[in-house]
């Protein structure tokens, strides 16, 4: 991470994303649910929803019925951070059936061809429309044969149909094959290993409500920030806070940190230095043109999450706010 003042102001206000309250969470937070198969995704959300008895949440990529795994809810604020999970990779194991016998030399070749860009159409029942789709599978690896059934892992962009894959791999294979069961391990940053079942939220916030212990509910629901986890960050200086939380783009006096080697349209995480996220935006000038100039602005706001007063103002309405938008 380059400096870009390192007599920025010390941070004084605001609190660590860890030291937020669980009341705090769960107005801004982030569950990795264990999805079981036959409810729908929206179900799930809304028996979520009144087992933690929130105002708002909702979840971030649909799963099908009969599809369990990973589904990420978004509570309260972190809802309008959604995009970024359905936008980010998935992983999931699939048994696929074969609908005749094949050589496991020759599924394996076949399976080599799937992995790097693929072409999709959309199943018919899918709520998208139905045009040619090019997608990434960046891993496809047979876990275990066994007659006609074939266990293998996937790891693609966001918008892959697993279902339609199988149906494509039959056909390369000339025998026609189905989908017969599907899990999603992961979404984005957020794996099976750290996921919850409906059970553990409710009884977690039983434990919480009825006798004040609230590790199992603090393990459970993520600060919102997990969330731009993947995206590069830029550290605002605290006098500049406030004004980014009143809709100024960010200019370049008023960065304290930011990563190296951003580039120029990225897609960036505005943070304080006690780690809160303060709003999404794109970069106006890479972090190495960031690093050599003292003035322009640096980043366009697209995106404020933080409330405004969070951080005390320490700008002139009529002056700085505009000197924050040049």
């Amino acid at each position: 991470m380059l400096v870009k003042d390192e007599n920025a102001m010390s941070d004084r206000w605001g609190k660590r994303p860890s030291d937020r309250s669980v009341g705090e969470l769960l107005e801004a937070g982030v569950i990795a649910l264990d999805k079981p198969a036959g409810p729908t995704s929206h179900q799930v959300t809304a028996w979520a929803k009144d087992a933690l008895c929130v105002g708002k949440m909702g979840h971030g990529g649909t799963l099908d019925p009969n599809v369990s795994g990973v589904l990420p809810l978004c509570l309260g604020k972190a809802m309008r951070l959604t995009d970024l999970v359905l936008s980010s990779d998935k992983e999931y194991v699939c048994m696929m059936r074969l609908h005749r016998d094949r050589d496991e030399k020759r599924i394996k070749e076949v399976f080599q061809r799937f992995i790097g860009k693929i072409y999709q159409f959309p199943p018919v029942r899918s709520a998208v429309k139905r045009q040619l789709r090019i997608r990434t599978v960046s891993e496809l690896k047979i876990l275990e044969i066994s007659g006609r059934d074939i266990l293998f892992r996937i790891s693609c962009d966001a918008g892959t149909y697993v279902r339609t894959l199988c149906t494509d791999i039959g056909e390369a294979l000339g025998c026609g094959a189905s989908m017969a069961e599907l899990r999603r391990t992961r979404s984005g940053s957020m794996n099976e290993s750290v996921t919850a079942s409906l059970f553990d939220l409710k009884d977690s916030y039983i434990f919480w409500q009825q006798h004040g212990r609230e590790d199992w509910l603090r393990n459970i629901v993520k600060p919102m920030e997990s969330l731009v986890e993947p995206l590069p960050k830029i550290i605002v200086k605290a006098s500049a806070v406030d004004a980014v939380c009143h809709g100024a783009d960010l200019n370049v006096q008023g960065i304290h940190m930011l990563d190296d080697d951003i580039r120029k349209n990225a897609l960036v995480a505005l943070m304080t230095t006690r780690g809160e996220l303060v709003a999404l935006g794109t970069m106006m000038m890479s972090s190495s043109k960031i690093m050599a100039t003292s003035q322009g602005k640096a980043v366009s706001v697209s995106r404020v999450l933080m409330d405004a007063g969070t951080y005390p103002r320490m700008w002139k309405f009529s002056t700085d706010i505009e000197e924050l938008r040049d």
